[in-house]
């Protein structure tokens, strides 16, 4: 059996990192990587505007201004956020301005309402303000030509904002990763089809291509198959030809239906490995055909969710040159008992928060995932190795 270290190895070596870049809607965007530096066409704010609601004025003029000696200013209008109007400023003169209004040129600072009487046609400044308080330069936030958003970012909400803010409204990414699944099994029945006796509903392409859309790549297609060498080599093959990856599930054991072997043997695949030293998922398998790598992971759904989490992230690491697509690996302190001693590194559902990390399922079978559900991680047991409450062990947390 080959470590989960040097597979990982093997399968990389075999994923090109992406060249292709797309254009698309800054709304689309969110988990993509950015293809280029992108730059600020303009500057944020374009306009001086003021910070609070109060009065614009000339700073010098209220400089000594208190409750005992107030400065009386005339106010020469008002200015809400969105208004534009031309305004005659001149000396000892005021501005009746909003939070995000214009300041108009000729003022330079903007005095609170507090810190007035709130005068209509001559206001009385209790407080003086220096230079520029209380106001926006233009640029105070984005300068043009200013790098707002680095080649090869990984697009979150925030940024979206960013680029709004400076009404782009399309930016170039790299080309999200293009992935078909096949779920091999002839008791496999697709949703909205009558369950037959023995047959049961594929979850396995759901849960996987959930995660997969969940991180802004695309999925191709979701086929169930039944055991048939022939059946399965043609889907196969044609499902590869327009897809990055191809994920199989299913019929990679050593069973009288467990076909996946024969398959890739009998389409030519170059096989990568073939059984990992870990469980679930010890008969993961990956192979290479037409330059394209196909991961063939277990039928079983916690085995599959398992073995995905390890290798589909840090695959779409190196095809978008982004580690951020990575699952977090942490240390932990073990809340829970867990009393065996495992022959093969193990992969145990957790809770993990704040350091600590808890078991809160006896049941550990790789085909059950309903107690998953309130799982955030898995806990990462190495082989042969006991351990105990108040241990320091690793957990790889999981994206939802």
């Amino acid at each position: 059996m080959t470590e989960v270290s040097e597979a990982l190895e093997k399968l990389l070596a075999k994923i090109p990192k992406c060249s292709e870049y797309v254009k698309i809607d800054i709304d689309k965007a969110y988990g993509l990587v950015t293809a280029e530096d992108i730059k600020a066409p303009m500057p944020v704010p374009h306009f001086p505007k003021s910070a609070m609601d109060g009065y614009a004025v000339k700073a010098l003029e209220v400089a000594g201004a208190s409750y005992d000696k107030p400065v009386v200013l005339k106010v020469i209008g008002e200015l809400c956020a969105g208004e534009y109007e031309e305004v005659n400023v001149g000396d000892n003169t005021a501005l009746r301005v909003m939070t995000g209004s214009l300041v108009p040129e000729g003022f330079d600072a903007v005095v609170r309402q507090e810190d007035t009487d709130y005068g209509m046609e001559n206001v009385s400044v209790f407080k003086g303000v220096k230079q520029y308080q209380n106001y926006c330069k233009v640029g105070e936030d984005i300068s043009p030509d200013d790098v707002v958003i680095k080649k090869n970012t990984k697009i979150n909400s925030l940024h979206i904002g960013i680029l709004a803010s400076l009404g782009i409204e399309k930016i170039n990414v790299i080309r999200p990763m293009s992935v078909a699944i096949v779920s091999t099994g002839t008791e496999l029945t697709e949703l909205g089809k009558p369950l037959g006796n023995a047959k049961i509903y594929n979850s396995i392409s759901h849960i996987l291509s959930s995660k997969i859309n969940a991180a802004g790549q695309k999925i191709l297609s979701t086929d169930c198959c039944v055991d048939d060498v022939e059946t399965l080599s043609a889907l196969i093959k044609e499902r590869i030809s327009y897809a990055d990856i191809l994920i199989t599930t299913g019929a990679v054991s050593v069973g009288k239906k467990d076909i996946i072997p024969e398959v890739m043997e009998k389409i030519g695949a170059q096989r990568i490995f073939k059984g990992l030293n870990i469980q679930p998922g010890t008969p993961t398998e990956a192979n290479v055909y037409d330059g394209k790598v196909i991961l063939c992971f277990s039928g079983n759904p916690y085995a599959a969710i398992a073995n995905f989490e390890l290798f589909y992230w840090e695959i779409l690491s190196k095809y978008m040159d982004n580690k951020s697509f990575k699952n977090p690996v942490k240390s932990a302190i073990l809340d829970t008992p867990y009393d065996k001693v495992n022959k093969l590194r193990r992969l145990v559902r957790g809770v993990y928060n704040d350091g600590h990390v808890s078991i809160n399922t006896t049941v550990h079978s790789s085909s059950v995932i309903s107690n998953m559900a309130e799982c955030n991680c898995f806990i990462d047991f190495k082989e042969n190795t006991p351990v105990s409450v108040g241990d320091t062990v690793k957990v790889i947390l999981l994206r939802e």
